[in-house]
């Protein structure tokens, strides 16, 4: 097993899959992300966003799930990207655990949170 250059924690299979997962996402956010902030900004122009915009492009199951998948790939890519600062930073593994523990905590909040909002989302008719 190899150790980590900050500390003797072996890096196994899990360290791997965040790894490429990291970059993998990082990829496809950046793209996503573009593409996004293109379409609102420049597209419809932020003068012209409203409640009434979102709601009218949520009524496509298309963007829904764009905007979706965009919410699961940015939290779970900063959610990874904070679980390895805290591995390198935290050197007790009783301190390590509270704070992963609070993490994962937090990311699922959140997720349930923004899944609910927008799978459960109706336009005031």
């Amino acid at each position: 097993m190899e150790s980590s250059h900050l500390g003797t924690r072996p890096i196994g299979r899990l360290e791997m899959v965040s790894w490429l997962y990291m970059r993998l996402s990082g990829i496809l956010l950046l793209v996503m992300a573009v593409y996004h902030l293109l379409l609102m900004h420049y597209g419809i122009g932020v003068e012209n966003l409203s409640f009434d915009v979102v709601a009218a492009r949520w009524e496509s199951p298309w963007w829904r799930l764009y905007d979706l998948v965009l919410l699961v790939f940015a939290l779970s890519h900063g959610v990874n990207g904070l679980r390895i600062v805290i591995g390198d930073y935290v050197r007790s593994d009783r301190w390590r655990f509270v704070f992963n523990t609070l993490l994962a905590l937090v990311f699922s909040t959140l997720i349930v949170m923004g899944v609910f909002v927008i799978v459960t989302f109706e336009a005031a008719t």
